[in-house]
Formats: structure tokens, C-alpha cells, sequence
């Protein structure tokens, strides 16, 4: 059995709560082209539970030294940031 470093670790906890931002992004992104609008509590239900979830992700990282509080920060705010710009994009269509 291969003995991994630390920092390969770190790398790919990292690069998997990227994926899992990216899929957030993905669904919001489909939710708004295809099915509902932004007020919509379905909407904003999936937004949260998302979100929510990808938090958790986040703070077990942290927790076992994967990542820095501070990496999961700006993951969270960078996806944030592109919902907004997702929001406003649907809006002022």
C-alpha cells in the first residue's frame, strides 16, 4: 500500500470541495435555464440545503487539517459570488 503525503491529501480535499462547488453552480445554473425562477421555495430550498451541505464539507476539512478555515472561506464566498451573478443574470432577463 502507497503511503500518501500530507499534502497530497490537502490537494485532493481541496480539489473535491472545488468539484462539489462546481456541481452547486451546475444545478442553480439548471434550476434557473430550465425549471424554476429564483423566488421560487423549491429554489431557494435546493440553494440552501446545497450550500448547507458544502459548509459541512468544509468544516470536516478543516477539522482534520486538510485545508485552512481560510481556503473554505473563499471557496464558499467564490461560489457565492458566481450565484449572484447567476441570480442577476436570470433576473434581468
Amino acid at each position: 500500500m502507497e503511503i500518501k503525503s500530507a499534502q497530497t491529501y490537502q490537494e485532493a480535499a481541496m480539489q473535491l470541495l472545488m468539484e462539489d462547488a462546481e456541481k452547486i453552480a451546475k444545478l442553480i445554473k439548471v434550476q434557473m435555464d430550465h425549471l424554476t425562477m429564483p423566488q421560487c421555495p423549491l429554489y431557494e430550498e435546493v440553494l440552501d440545503t446545497q450550500m448547507f451541505g458544502l459548509s459541512k464539507e468544509i468544516d470536516f476539512a478543516v477539522k482534520l487539517g486538510l485545508i485552512e478555515r481560510e481556503q473554505g472561506k473563499n471557496l464558499l464566498s467564490s461560489l457565492e459570488k458566481e450565484l449572484s451573478i447567476l441570480h442577476e443574470a436570470y433576473t434581468d432577463k
